[in-house]
């Protein structure tokens, strides 16, 4: 069955296969007629340029800045892992960094191997451009030896039929093209990072997410590793200097909205994937620049405090510098920063806890204590309703 109707733009088609089920066979991508000249895409593409633009004048003067990234790479890392149902938080992902204890929920491995994946994307993107190689990398990076997944083939393309949601196919929400379809789709997709260069960037990287997330070409992780697309196309598209803007948060809040558009676009309604996409540029840029002014304020003010400590003010200020990258530490961390021995490194947070800059986590506890930087966690702990 063709999809197309009214004011609809084919995508692709259902097609019934061995097995009851239908399974999506994708067109050649792009399509030809692209809906971003709709009057309402362009306002939208406009409010989020505008958006982005604000946050990357604002980010540039941010002092630091590389390691305000890190605390994003995680709440993204968080946020996307949510996305397909892992419980861990922010702060358990955290504190994993600092030192992995059995009261840490198990789920939280998949938190690092998302944190991991996109650090390394990132530094690849240096010398490698974005490509199927790459994104095969990222992949292997983010599945293996993971926690969530039996049978991922890491950085392969699938070779056997999967479907989204649903326990096979004949019940499932979704069926993507099956396997001998992913390669070919895949090229198409790769072609279009480099052509179609009238096409506004904010309106590409969203075709690109929802057509990687139609043909889903990996057995598992799919949906992490479309999310993490996003940000390498942005970046590599140096739509802003530094890695500051991540959807994942916005798709969370949203779920079932960013499952249902995405059906949506599926049966060819572009224009209503488009307009949620665009709107979460606006909300998580502006969300974005609420938090950098509020690290802003929040650090002049930490630093004022640590500076007026003398001769320590030095290694203060060098721990203060990484608590922004890992804002949940313990004394071998401190040591760690600082090159302090273990009685310097004491001494030194118990004047961070004295400057209420630090608080210890479980404050009965003698041994394995954790210190956490509350009101910096907090600014990207946070979420508006």
């Amino acid at each position: 069955m063709t999809i197309m109707l009214t004011s609809m733009i084919t995508i692709g088609r259902f097609i019934q296969q061995k097995g009851n089920y239908r399974a999506f066979i994708p067109e050649k991508f792009p399509p030809k007629k692209l809906p971003f000249h709709e009057p309402k895409i362009m306002k939208l593409l406009s409010d989020a340029d505008l958006s982005l633009g604000k946050l990357d004048g604002l980010t540039i003067l941010l002092p630091d800045i590389d390691f305000f990234i890190f605390m994003y790479i995680k709440k993204e890392a968080t946020h996307s892992s949510q996305v397909e149902g892992t419980k861990a938080k922010l702060t358990d992902a955290l504190q994993a960094e600092v030192e992995k204890t059995s009261e840490l929920p198990d789920d939280v491995d998949d938190i690092l191997h998302y944190i991991n994946a996109m650090n390394t994307g990132l530094k690849r993107l240096e010398k490698l451009p974005l490509s199927l190689r790459l994104m095969k990398e990222v992949h292997k990076i983010l599945l293996t030896d993971a926690r969530s997944s039996t049978y991922p083939h890491p950085g392969k393309f699938r070779k056997s039929q999967n479907w989204i949601m649903g326990t096979n196919p004949t019940n499932a929400r979704f069926v993507p093209p099956p396997p001998e379809y992913v390669i070919p789709a895949m090229s198409d997709l790769e072609k279009f990072f480099y052509s179609h260069m009238d096409v506004p960037i904010l309106i590409k990287v969203a075709l690109i997410h929802s057509q990687f997330e139609t043909i889903h070409p990996f057995i598992d992780g799919n949906g992490r590793t479309g999310r993490l697309l996003i940000t390498f196309y942005l970046c590599q598209q140096k739509v802003l200097e530094r890695p500051v803007l991540y959807l994942s948060a916005y798709f969370k809040k949203n779920r079932d909205l960013y499952f249902s558009t995405l059906d949506e676009y599926r049966k060819g309604d572009i224009s209503l994937w488009l307009e949620f996409f665009l709107k979460g540029v606006s909300q998580v840029a502006e969300e974005a620049i609420e938090t950098s002014n509020k690290v802003i304020d929040l650090r002049e003010k930490d630093i004022h405090k640590v500076s007026e400590l003398g001769r320590a003010s030095k290694n203060a200020i060098i721990l203060l510098k990484n608590l922004y990258k890992l804002p949940i530490v313990n004394v071998r961390k401190v040591q760690e920063f600082t090159g302090l021995s273990r009685e310097g490194a004491n001494r030194l947070v118990r004047r961070f806890v004295d400057l209420k800059i630090l608080s210890q986590k479980e404050k009965a506890r003698k041994y394995g204590r954790i210190f956490v930087y509350n009101k910096y966690l907090d600014l990207f702990e946070y979420e508006k309703e």
